[in-house]
C-alpha cells in the first residue's frame, strides 16, 4: 500500500514560479500563503525579499502626498472620515495654490520623486480640475520638477483626456478590496465604477496606482480574491493600508491588524505581482508597532509615503529616510524622460 504523496509547498512552489519565472501566484495559492503559520512567516519575507530584489531591483520609490480638497465627500466608504455621512471631526476645507506649491517644494526636499495631489470627491467637477491645472503649473514655475500624480476619484473619457493633457504622470484610484466585499465597505457606488476609470487611466497612458485597506472585516479569502484582482489590473504601483479606526465612521471601534497578519498579507501581494510597486501606505504605524516598517521593507516592499498621511500623522520624512540608508536602499531617482 503506497501513501499519498505530499502536499507540495507552497513557499517552493513560489520559488520556482515567481521569482525564477516571474508568474505570479494565482488565488489558491495566494490564499495557501496567507494561511502560513508564524513559524514560516521568517522563510515567507525572505522569499518575498528576493521577489522584490530580482523583479524590481534595490530601489525604493519616496512619494509625499497633499489633500487639495478634504473632508465633505457624498460618498459613504465606511473607514474614511472625509466622508460627509458620518459624524467625523473632519471638516470640508481647501488648500490654496501657495500652499500646494509650499508643500510640492516640500516633499521633493526629502528626496522623494513623486508627489500627489488628492482630493475627497466623489469625481472632479470644473473647478477642482481648474485648481489641479492651476497647481500643476505652479509647482512648474516654482522650479520643481517633481512626477505629479492625482488622485480624484471617478473619471469621464474627458477628464481622463485632460489630466494627460496637464502632465499628470499617475493616477491613484483604489479598489480599496475584493469585489466580494465592496458593498459591505462601499453602498454609494459600485466596485466595477473605480475598475472602469482605471482602465482608462491605463489606456489613455498614465500610470495606474491602484490598492486598498486591509482590515476593514474582509476573510481570508477575500484577501486573497482582492490580490489576484489587483494583479489582473497590472497596476504600476499598489499602496498597502492598514486600517486606522476613524472616529465618527461606522468602523471606529474595528481592531487593528495584527503586524504579524500585515507582514504576511505584504509578501503575499509580492507573490502575486512580482514586478509592481507595493507601498507602504497609511497604518503602517500603528499595525505593525515594534516589528517596524524594516521588516516589510525586507520582506516585498519597495516604496513608501513619507511625512504625513490625509487626515492622520505617519513619520517624519527624516526617519523613514534614515531607515532605507540603514537598509542600504537607495532612493530612486526622477525620471529621465521629465
Amino acid at each position: 500500500m503506497t501513501s499519498a504523496p505530499e502536499q507540495t509547498d507552497v513557499l517552493a512552489v513560489a520559488r520556482e514560479q515567481v521569482l525564477e519565472r516571474g508568474v505570479g501566484l494565482s488565488q489558491e495559492q495566494v490564499l495557501d500563503v496567507l494561511r502560513l503559520g508564524d513559524d514560516r512567516l521568517s522563510d515567507l519575507l525572505a522569499l518575498a525579499h528576493e521577489v522584490r530584489m530580482r523583479w524590481c531591483g534595490p530601489e525604493v520609490e519616496v512619494e509625499g502626498i497633499v489633500s487639495l480638497k478634504t473632508g465633505g465627500c457624498p460618498e459613504d466608504c465606511h473607514f474614511c472620515s472625509q466622508s460627509g455621512r458620518f459624524p467625523t471631526p473632519v471638516r470640508s476645507a481647501w488648500l490654496d495654490i501657495p500652499g500646494l506649491v509650499k508643500a510640492a517644494r516640500q516633499t521633493a526636499e526629502t528626496g522623494a520623486t513623486e508627489f500627489c495631489i488628492v482630493a475627497a470627491v466623489r469625481g472632479p467637477d470644473k473647478r477642482l480640475l481648474s485648481q489641479v491645472r492651476e497647481g500643476v503649473k505652479a509647482i512648474r514655475e516654482d522650479g520643481n520638477d517633481i512626477q505629479i500624480a492625482c488622485s480624484l476619484g471617478m473619471l469621464t473619457q474627458e477628464q481622463v483626456d485632460e489630466l494627460v493633457e496637464m502632465g499628470v504622470h499617475r493616477y491613484n484610484h483604489n479598489l480599496e478590496t475584493a469585489r466580494s466585499h465592496f458593498p459591505e465597505v462601499v453602498t454609494t457606488h459600485a466596485w466595477e465604477e473605480r475598475w472602469d476609470t482605471l482602465r482608462m487611466v491605463r489606456d489613455a497612458g498614465m500610470e495606474v496606482c491602484s490598492g486598498g485597506i486591509i482590515g476593514m472585516g474582509e476573510t481570508v479569502e477575500q484577501r486573497a480574491e482582492f490580490a489576484v484582482q489587483l494583479a489582473e489590473l497590472e497596476p504600476d504601483e499598489v499602496p498597502m493600508n492598514f486600517l486606522i479606526p476613524q472616529p465618527g465612521t461606522p468602523y471606529e471601534h474595528y481592531e487593528t491588524v495584527e503586524g504579524k497578519d500585515a507582514l504576511r498579507v505584504v509578501a503575499a501581494f509580492r507573490l502575486a505581482m512580482p514586478r509592481t510597486m507595493l507601498r507602504f501606505a497609511g497604518g503602517r504605524e500603528l499595525t505593525l508597532g515594534d516589528l517596524g516598517a524594516e521588516q516589510g521593507m525586507l520582506g516585498g516592499i519597495n516604496a513608501i509615503i513619507v511625512g504625513n498621511y490625509l487626515t492622520n500623522l505617519g513619520r517624519p520624512a527624516s526617519a523613514d529616510l534614515e531607515m532605507l540608508d540603514e537598509l542600504k536602499m537607495p532612493i530612486k531617482a526622477l525620471s529621465e524622460t521629465l
